[in-house]
């Protein structure tokens, strides 16, 4: 089988590939994710907490005070990048250990950060910040693939353009307002232009898909690239099968929730590593899938009252209400854990305390998501997490709310910073 030999598999038979992806998957999650004992970050005491909440306080300050007023020319702008990298440093120094940024090329992912925004502006200058903050969590998914394949971190034309996708497809598939009938005719011309047919656009919201289409084919012609191309229809099936998830009053047993979610999240992120390196060994095909089907379960489990507010299915929206998360979210720790331990296997090899951050990071997301739902968990459980947590929930709440509010800004401001600097990614 797939699961215990990758390579048993022909690479060109993409279909099997992520049917024998999507059973593996499944098989991971229904291991023994609800025993005790899962791993978890080390217990932060009291006193730690406060530590880093004035930490997190000194930061939010300076992000709030740089977007009221924003630095005007380059000698502004380098003391205004100094102090906040400076306070963020220190940040994660308190939470991470010693050491833990100098493992990671911060520098370069800031400034591939800064020219992802300022080429979305410049592709489309009307998308919202908050599409630019979707469309870049999955840029960094790929900037982050790059580096743990030992390619260059960069904007490429690729990332820029499989990013930008997400506000145009994911948001149009997932729109509960929209009649299926439409979705369905316009999923048919986006699989038609991915397959190669050099269809025109029917509308102005098909220009500027097929415009992103066409800069990835720049960067990887089809005929050298099969692959790339064979993983974007893969993602496209599995989005279409996740319109399924669309229903209010389905039973648990009419629809397999998990094995389109995880089809779904894992054919994001196969296609991430194809359009980084243009092709995969198996062994990094099978960790792009199975941290793809990790994410989609943690979006899944953050988006859980969105979901029972639209009616749209997943795993956790199905309990909701009816159960407390907790063994769920249990689950999630666990498939999470058998996944990353996928790291170990990777070629080039990833150095140890790059392993420990990326855990340790993944585990804080998931506390922090599950902290967003809270009242959806027992309040025993609530108060467990929060002690292996760097900051006390109700904190970090509010924290997060001061930014979030500033939104607009803070992706102008990422904007105008990349010009003053002078970057070029073209």
């Amino acid at each position: 089988m797939f699961a215990s030999d990758p390579a048993q598999l022909a690479p060109t038979n993409f279909p099997q590939l992520v049917q024998g992806f999507v059973g593996e998957a499944t098989d991971l999650w229904w291991g023994d994710g609800a025993a005790p004992g899962r791993p978890l970050p080390r217990i932060f005491v009291g006193k730690e907490q406060a530590d880093n909440e004035r930490h997190l306080q000194r930061l939010v300050d300076g992000l709030l005070a740089a977007f009221q007023k924003p630095p005007r020319g380059e000698a502004e702008r380098q003391t205004m990048q100094e102090r906040l990298t400076a306070q963020f440093s220190q940040l994660i120094h308190c939470v991470l250990g010693p050491g833990s940024l100098e493992v990671l090329p911060a520098d370069r992912f800031s400034q591939v950060l800064r020219a992802f925004v300022q080429q979305a502006r410049r592709f489309d200058p009307t998308l919202s910040a908050e599409d630019i903050f979707q469309a870049g969590r999955n840029a960094w998914t790929m900037n982050g693939l790059q580096w743990l394949l030992g390619l260059a971190v960069d904007a490429t034309p690729s990332v820029v353009a499989y990013s930008l996708l997400y506000p145009y497809t994911d948001n149009t598939l997932d729109d509960p307002a929209l009649p299926q009938d439409v979705k369905l005719a316009f999923n048919e011309r986006f699989r038609r232009r991915l397959e190669g047919e050099l269809l025109p656009p029917a509308d102005a919201h098909e220009r500027p898909i097929f415009a992103l289409i066409d800069l990835i084919e720049g960067q990887y012609p089809r005929a050298a690239y099969p692959q790339v191309y064979e993983s974007l229809l893969a993602i496209d099936r599995g989005q279409s099968r996740s319109m399924r998830l669309l229903r209010r009053n389905a039973s648990p047993y009419e629809v397999d929730v998990l094995g389109i979610s995880l089809e779904k999240g894992g054919t994001s992120v196969l296609a991430d590593g194809y359009l980084v390196a243009g092709s995969l060994t198996p062994i990094q095909a099978q960790f792009a899938f199975r941290y793809g089907a990790f994410v989609q379960l943690v979006d899944d489990l953050e988006d859980v009252q969105q979901d029972l507010a639209a009616g749209r299915l997943s795993i956790y929206s199905l309990a909701a209400g009816r159960w407390p998360l907790d063994a769920l979210a249990n689950r999630t720790f666990d498939f999470g854990y058998k996944v990353l331990a996928g790291l170990d296997r990777l070629d080039p090899p990833v150095p140890p305390e790059v392993k420990d951050l990326i855990r340790t990071g993944a585990n804080f997301l998931l506390i922090d998501t599950i902290n967003r739902a809270g009242r959806l968990y027992s309040r025993g459980y609530l108060r467990e997490l929060e002690t292996h947590f760097p900051f006390r929930f109700s904190v970090v709440n509010h924290q997060r709310q001061r930014v979030l509010r500033q939104r607009d800004a803070l992706a102008q401001l990422l904007s105008e910073s990349h010009r003053s600097s002078g970057i070029q990614h073209d």
